[in-house]
């Protein structure tokens, strides 16, 4: 059973790290595609999501501010649907315009923090993740769709990276399994500790 167990666990992770591998090499070669498909499937969530808060809007029971709540929000996830949907491309350069403006803010609140006076963590560490932040959202806002791109390639690395490392661990589980008995019965026997009184 042990022996039976660790193989099923190795060929998952082989199969999980060549699953890795393959979608960082689609992420690396086609960035530009796998973005598209990547906003088309989040229009697809907002058009669900989008169609769930219309039906919440009739529901009984609902109070007027409720339905009103729904409603707009309703139409805030349909038209995001139908803009990711049918203008991927656009939707994938807002989507990183705006997360570059959530890292400029980020970075300036940071850049404040970090000359507070209640600081625990090193002054210098707290202005270079500020900068860091301040230069990400920077490059974001100014190059959103190249920026979109850019995390395709980097997510792509990482994929392949974190694939190579699951084959490896994959091909040494593999390796110990070879030691193990077939049976349980060829085990030595499990003594049961004594009861003390």
């Amino acid at each position: 059973m042990p022996k039976d167990l660790l193989t099923a666990a190795w060929k998952l992770l082989l199969l999980r790290g060549v699953i890795g591998i393959v979608l960082g090499i689609i992420l690396v070669a086609w960035p530009e595609a796998t973005i598209v498909v990547l906003m088309v499937l989040v229009g697809v969530w907002a058009l669900i999501d989008g169609i769930g808060l219309a039906a919440q809007v009739f529901a009984k029971g609902a109070g007027t501010g409720q339905r009103v709540l729904f409603g707009v929000m309703a139409l805030v996830a349909l038209v995001v649907a139908m803009v990711a949907i049918f203008t991927p491309d656009k939707a994938a350069s807002v989507i990183t315009w705006l997360v570059g403006i959530w890292l400029l803010v980020r970075g300036l609140f940071e850049l404040v923090g970090a000359f507070s006076s209640t600081v625990a963590t090193p002054r210098w560490l707290l202005v270079l993740g500020a900068l860091l932040d301040l230069v990400l959202g920077w490059l974001f806002v100014t190059h959103p769709g190249q920026s979109a791109k850019g995390i395709a390639v980097v997510i792509g690395i990482l994929a392949i990276a974190w694939g190579v490392v699951f084959v490896v661990l994959a091909l040494a589980a593999r390796s110990a399994t070879k030691d193990l008995p077939d049976d349980v019965s060829s085990l030595p026997p499990v003594i049961p500790p004594t009861a003390s009184a």
